[in-house]
């Protein structure tokens, strides 16, 4: 559902403003990132979609030689679009007004005017509504950042502002990115590369796996040399944090120049490692097929353990209970929501897990994600909602 930008009270604006920023900061984070231009932009139209709150987005870079725009990057299109389908780059095309003059374009309904070409391209997709501004490189226009929409939209000053601000940043990165290898030499040492790579990763699986497991053992003497149960819980919690990264790591797999997780396969054998260790909880799994990369992976593995945990200690008594797990993708606008449910006896009072969802909520800012939990006399969910970068 797309929303409708008129009639917001001002406890709505400022939430769409608070996740403007918020947004705007992931894509920073973005930017900083060692990555090639195509993943970048890919990473960058989900963010923005979810900014704005639309289905459809894309990023479009002028071609000297053939005098058109290219949709380099886009969320929401028609399969085979991205990196194929072009547009006009003359005034009467809207990424063209905006990339010419190198001024913000906005059109409420393509079907209320007669300024603009109401492109094929478009109609296709069912776009009403759309508003577009230019991605400069030192002063001059690279290329369009666009929003579309499949009903009439009136898109705020604020929405533009943002854009604004989204589109400086891609232009940031894309200066940052000119010198990159050409296409042919990349495909030159494209297959040398993979190899190396996999190789490497299987190597550093090897050594991570007996890192992991020298500091589990060091844990395990600790334990062994001191007698205190607050003691023996604490530990047992950091090596409960320690075994979901090492998990993390048995799931890489090599996946261009990134180290990708097989998200799916990563919740199934963090929980089915939960289970052995309390066999009174009984742990039921639903996930989609998803990937991520590990550095995003291993937080909503630990935001997974660390609520199964807070269950496994507060809700049940000692005939133990049932905590449901389920991973759901496509969400919303690029987005996947994990929730952990117990049918537990609630929260009993305002400081029991207190501390847990804490560092829920702040793992989950690292990965731009959102936290939410509810809680009654039947049981406990905690639900992370999360962007779905790879």
């Amino acid at each position: 559902m797309q929303h409708q930008s008129g009639g917001m009270n001002e406890s709505e604006v400022l939430d769409k403003l608070r996740r403007h920023v918020r947004i705007l900061v992931d894509i920073a984070r973005l930017v900083g990132e060692n990555a090639d231009l195509n993943r970048f932009l890919d990473q960058a139209v989900v963010q923005i979609a979810r900014a704005v709150e639309i289905t459809h987005v894309k990023v479009l870079q002028y071609r000297p030689r053939t005098s058109d725009l290219l949709v380099v990057a886009g969320i929401g299109w028609k399969e085979g679009v991205v990196r194929t389908a072009t547009l006009s780059a003359d005034l009467r095309s809207p990424p063209g007004r905006a990339f010419q003059t190198a001024e913000p374009v906005n059109i409420k309904n393509l079907n209320e005017q007669d300024e603009y070409v109401h492109s094929n391209f478009l109609k296709e997709h069912g776009i009403i509504s759309l508003t577009n501004v230019p991605v400069r490189i030192d002063g001059a226009a690279w290329g369009v950042l666009e929003v579309d929409s499949t009903t009439p939209r009136d898109f705020s000053e604020d929405t533009t502002d943002f854009l604004t601000a989204a589109a400086a940043l891609i232009g940031t990165f894309v200066l940052r990115h000119l010198e990159f290898p050409d296409k042919e030499t990349r495909l030159l040492t494209a297959a040398a590369e993979a190899q190396k790579r996999d190789i490497l990763l299987r190597e550093m699986q090897h050594r991570v796996k007996n890192n992991f497991q020298l500091v589990l053992a060091s844990i395990s003497l600790q334990k062994r040399r001191h007698q205190s149960q607050e003691l023996h819980r604490a530990l047992d919690h950091v090596a409960n944090r320690i075994n979901a990264i090492s998990l993390a790591h048995d799931q890489l797999a090599p996946r261009d120049e990134r180290q990708i997780v097989k998200l799916s396969d990563y919740i199934r054998a963090l929980c089915s490692a939960i289970h052995q260790q309390i066999e009174e909880v009984e742990v039921d799994v639903i996930t989609d097929e998803l990937e991520l990369s590990i550095d995003r992976a291993v937080p909503v593995g630990l935001i997974l353990n660390e609520a199964a945990m807070n269950s496994i200690k507060h809700a049940f008594g000692p005939e133990g209970g049932r905590i449901r797990v389920r991973l759901e993708g496509g969400i919303g606008y690029g987005e996947a929501i994990l929730s952990v449910s117990d049918n537990g006896r609630g929260i009993q009072n305002a400081t029991e897990r207190g501390s847990g969802l804490n560092l829920i909520a702040s793992l989950a800012r690292q990965i731009g994600g959102t936290v939410e939990q509810e809680s009654s006399a039947s049981g406990t969910t905690t639900s992370l909602r999360f962007p779905l970068i790879a």
